[in-house]
């Protein structure tokens, strides 16, 4: 399919590649890795490496924690095996389907896409689809305000009710500020003789 790039499958949407199965138990996983691992990592073998994780309802294992030991018992079998996460000769692909682990050892694992074989039969070449609302990003721009408003006379009409139309507007909002600020400043004497005449009224009473 990689080569032909023709679709012979209509549900078929991923492969799951199994070359064994064990407990999905930490102890159970290297026990069965150490020997599973060999005929390709060994001494004199070797190469470069990607460990691939998924679990599926499962909750008692822990990601980080089984790539790690995975990857430990490669180092142990040679020392000149790299991990490489770019272009890796092999693939060590761990699926957990509840308790039960199944581990697999591919090739071109990224180069097929996964074994997805929707994406294997995409074209390299095929350039990505624009965004019908985007374009080709020349024609996504944004409208002066002026056009805006003439293309909403509903906005138009508000913003020009937030402009007064004439001075005497502007005017009749002065006086309202001003009285305002009067009205203020003259009751500071009133409250000041309140004061006056309350602490008077306490010295009395002390008195």
């Amino acid at each position: 399919m990689y080569k032909t790039k023709k679709k012979k499958t209509r549900v078929i949407l991923q492969m799951l590649p199994i070359s064994g199965t064990c407990k999905a138990f930490l102890e159970d996983m290297k026990k069965y890795a150490e020997t599973f691992l060999e005929p390709w990592f060994k001494a004199p073998n070797k190469g470069t490496f990607q460990i691939v994780y998924k679990s599926r309802n499962n909750s008692h294992m822990n990601r980080e924690e089984v790539i790690k030991e995975l990857a430990a018992i490669v180092g142990s079998l040679n020392s000149e095996n790299k991990v490489d996460l770019t272009n890796p000769q092999y693939t060590v692909v761990v699926e957990i389907i509840k308790a039960v682990c199944c581990l697999s050892m591919v090739k071109d694992y990224m180069l097929f896409r996964k074994y997805n074989l929707q994406e294997v039969v995409k074209s390299a070449k095929d350039p990505p689809q624009p965004h019908p609302k985007l374009g080709n990003g020349k024609e996504a721009k944004l409208e002066p305000e002026a056009k805006l408003n003439q293309n909403d006379p509903s906005e138009g009409k508000n913003n020009q009710q937030v402009v007064p139309e004439n001075n005497e507007e502007l005017e009749q909002t002065k006086p309202k500020s001003e009285s305002q600020v009067v009205n203020e400043e003259g009751a500071k004497p009133e409250l000041a003789d309140q004061v006056t005449e309350g602490s008077k009224s306490n010295e009395n009473d002390h008195s």
